[in-house]
């Protein structure tokens, strides 16, 4: 039992450690004749890619990506693509001193007691270092999904939320945090140079928004859309919550504030709201699809911690090495890549079971 998969027609397998030689990814399931380079997933790379600001951890990775299968004269032939990144810039020799403890807020307890042998460097197959391969893997997912777009923004640093009203797309150029809202970028940058100096960390909230969605999504009972999103970004490092359109706030909602009208233009049918996220029954309605997930601090500071090593002693322990004050920044690429790969997975099984469905929401008129 590996677990080193997700999806079901398009199908993503990860492989590789933090300090390995290399990590890498199969992707099976691709469709034949799709136009595909490492051109076409290098930008998405690069928006992940470790040293780009004092705010991000100064490991120096150029995360370039080969293509080693799967692509012939350009195009995809319908068989695994291989793709594969080199890892240039370990410094194994951080983590000697803790090679026998275990770090609080890490998984180094939880792999040692359910394997009895961990990478301890870097945290091995634990470590966001993985997640570059779930970008390689969203960049192909989002040639399969040619016509939606995928965006996703920092919406609350530690404590500090945006404010909505100044929401601007192309603000998340301007800054180094994919933030939105100008004014919250100028406070965060003082707020988590305060928390970089001390060696510290905090958490953040990513909202990820897909449009041009097509309905159909999703099946029900155990398929739904909405459910293997939610898994998607569970599963990514340091995440510990997710929510789907007004998520947690809509208990807060009566039912005639929560629930999305309907009024018909010409054959179509427009929604007055969307506190459902573009989901209704686990299957998509064709709205913009709006998830958001929450990551914890990185656990990976200076300050002292009181921990146990594998021998059963108490110890104090403290984590060197190159880390980020906020994980939640490179996450944002990482977020979107995740809902790209399970739209491409969702859009292709609907496709195998329904080729003829509507691409919006139409209904026939008498």
């Amino acid at each position: 039992m590996s677990h080193n998969s997700f999806g079901h027609l398009f199908r993503v397998t990860t492989w590789g450690e933090s300090h390995g030689p290399a990590i890498g990814c199969v992707v099976d399931g691709v469709p034949p004749r799709i136009a595909l380079s490492e051109a076409d997933l290098q930008p998405w790379l690069d928006r992940r890619r470790p040293g780009q600001s004092k705010f991000t951890t100064q490991r120096q990775e150029p995360d370039e990506v080969r293509i080693l299968s799967g692509v012939f004269e350009g195009l995809t032939t319908g068989t695994a693509i291989a793709l594969e990144i080199q890892n240039v810039d370990q410094r194994s020799k951080d983590y000697g001193a803790i090679a026998q403890q275990f770090r609080p807020g890490h998984a180094d307890l939880t792999y040692e007691l359910k394997y009895g042998h961990r990478d301890y460097r870097g945290g091995g197959r634990s470590s966001a270092r993985e997640t570059a391969m779930r970008v390689a893997a969203g960049g192909i997912a989002r040639k399969i999904l040619a016509g939606m777009t995928i965006r996703g923004a920092l919406v609350q640093m530690g404590p500090h939320a945006i404010d909505r009203s100044r929401w601007d797309w192309a603000q998340l150029e301007e800054n180094p945090f994919f933030c939105p809202d100008p004014v919250a970028a100028q406070l965060w940058e003082e707020y988590l140079g305060g928390i970089r100096k001390s060696g510290s960390s905090c958490g953040a909230v990513i909202e990820v928004i897909a449009e041009g969605v097509p309905p159909g999504l999703g099946a029900p009972i155990y398929g739904k859309l909405d459910a293997d999103i939610a898994a998607a970004l569970m599963g990514i490092n340091a995440v510990k919550g997710v929510e789907i359109g007004d998520g947690f706030a809509a208990a807060s909602l009566s039912g005639e504030d929560n629930a999305d009208e309907m009024r018909m233009d010409g054959n179509e049918v427009r929604f007055g709201s969307n506190h459902a996220g573009g989901i209704l029954g686990g299957i998509s309605t064709g709205q913009p699809i709006v998830a958001r997930f929450a990551v914890k601090p990185t656990s990976s500071i200076l300050t002292p911690r009181q921990s146990v090593d594998r021998f059963g002693e108490e110890v104090e322990i403290m984590t060197h090495g190159r880390h980020d004050p906020c994980v939640g920044i490179r996450a944002v690429p990482v977020g979107e890549a995740m809902l790209a790969c399970v739209l491409a997975d969702h859009l292709l099984r609907h496709r195998a079971q329904n080729p003829d469905a509507p691409q919006t929401a139409r209904l026939p008129r008498n």
